[in-house]
């Protein structure tokens, strides 16, 4: 009787949790799920004695994660079993915790700018790995009602946060100086004019960082390395950034097609806009990418290169896909072959009016990308990856 391989799953929630585990099951693993409330704390004893017990309770082949948590690193690494995480959230703290160097770790990075920016400072346990899809879920979508057709089809579609939650960390931010205030919009002004490239972190002088911490203090985590222009810049600013962005596109936008939005978010401020409310990621989202003749991606501005899961489901669903421009796209797919991206708000209304009056072309190019994610960006073909790169296939 063979030992069924039985891998420690953490059950935490994310988009991708029941595809891959569906990917897990079709190569043959037993998925056992785990949490506990004390994982997030630094170095918790609670879940320290847990997590040994668990370990030693059976035999697993490795620990996997959506995202990287140094209490699962630090327990791997006390109990020498490999841990595989799979980040796909950008900003991600955690990520400078020092327990990243731990050896058991193989932490998979979907944008490949952060994959550089840590291998460059000679952290040898990060590798570059794309998101993909669940392509048995995607090719078994069910044909919709005539009434949800209605629901989801529309000229142009955008599907996401708008950031204008409570936590917005940057509006609460009331006690800086107008100096910092101006310099922060100036920043913020100028990065939006640019894709491609990230630079506020950058441009976060000693003076004005010392401002907004004085106004919204962020505590570094015992083991953390992260600097206080990392977070700044990337929780405080990028949220806001997109807000900004995501607002403005999708007015200039609605003003002249018509434009459905598909967000938990409240959008009085969009008047034009036709807000449908959230839909449920696993069977309504690939409808609206589906049924929609253009869907939009503008990407959160901490992601710096990755190509964001949206944009894998949109094309994987076989929806058009118009894009900001993101460099690791290029790596897979042609532009204005698989997908098309846009530079600013002028040339994005161009490209919609272009690809709403090219109707073959825009369907052919939502074909060839579908072709291409259904085959080679699915949770099987990145857990094989996973497996080959951590010695365990």
């Amino acid at each position: 009787e063979t030992d069924i391989m039985k891998i420690l799953f953490l059950d935490s929630p994310s988009y991708g949790k029941e595809d891959i585990c569906e990917a897990y099951t079709a190569l043959g693993y037993e998925v056992i799920f785990f949490n506990h409330p004390m994982l997030y704390e630094y170095n918790n004893r609670e879940f320290n004695l847990y997590f040994d017990e668990l370990i030693s309770s059976d035999s697993y082949q490795f620990v996997f994660s959506f995202n990287f948590f140094p209490a699962i690193s630090a327990g791997c690494q006390r109990n020498h079993l490999k841990y595989l995480s799979f980040v796909y959230d950008s900003p991600q703290v955690a990520l400078y915790s020092y327990t990243i160097i731990n050896p058991c770790n193989y932490v998979f990075l979907f944008d490949k700018t952060l994959f550089y920016s840590l291998k460059n400072e000679g952290i040898e346990t990060v590798y570059y790995l794309p998101l993909c899809v669940n392509e048995k879920r995607l090719r078994a979508l069910p044909n919709p009602s005539d009434a949800d057709i209605t629901r989801y089809s529309s000229d142009v579609s955008f599907v996401g946060s708008l950031y204008t939650e409570e936590h917005n960390l940057y509006d609460r931010m009331q006690t800086i100086s107008e100096f910092t205030r101006g310099y922060l919009e100036g920043i913020m002004n100028a990065q939006r004019k640019v894709n491609g490239y990230f630079f506020i972190q950058e441009l976060l002088t000693p003076e004005v960082l010392s401002d907004m911490k004085q106004a919204v203090p962020y505590l570094t985590r015992p083991d953390g390395t992260e600097s206080d222009a990392y977070i700044y810049a990337n929780y405080f600013i990028a949220r806001k950034l997109t807000f900004l962005e995501r607002i403005d596109l999708l007015k200039n936008v609605s003003e002249h097609y018509q434009t459905k939005l598909f967000t938990f978010n409240q959008t009085p401020f969009l008047p034009e806009c036709q807000n449908v409310g959230k839909v449920d990621y696993l069977n309504e989202m690939p409808q609206v990418f589906r049924h929609s003749k253009i869907n939009l991606n503008i990407t959160l501005r901490s992601i710096y290169s990755g190509i964001p899961l949206r944009a894998f489901d949109i094309m994987g669903s076989g929806g058009f896909l118009l894009s900001n421009y993101q460099e690791d796209f290029l790596d897979y797919f042609t532009p204005g072959e698989d997908f098309d991206y846009y530079d600013g708000v002028d040339d994005l209304l161009a490209k919609i009016d272009y690809y709403l009056s090219h109707e073959k072309e825009r369907r052919q190019i939502a074909e060839n990308a579908a072709h291409k994610v259904l085959t080679e960006h699915t949770y099987e073909n990145r857990i094989q990856f996973m497996l080959k790169t951590a010695g365990l296939r």
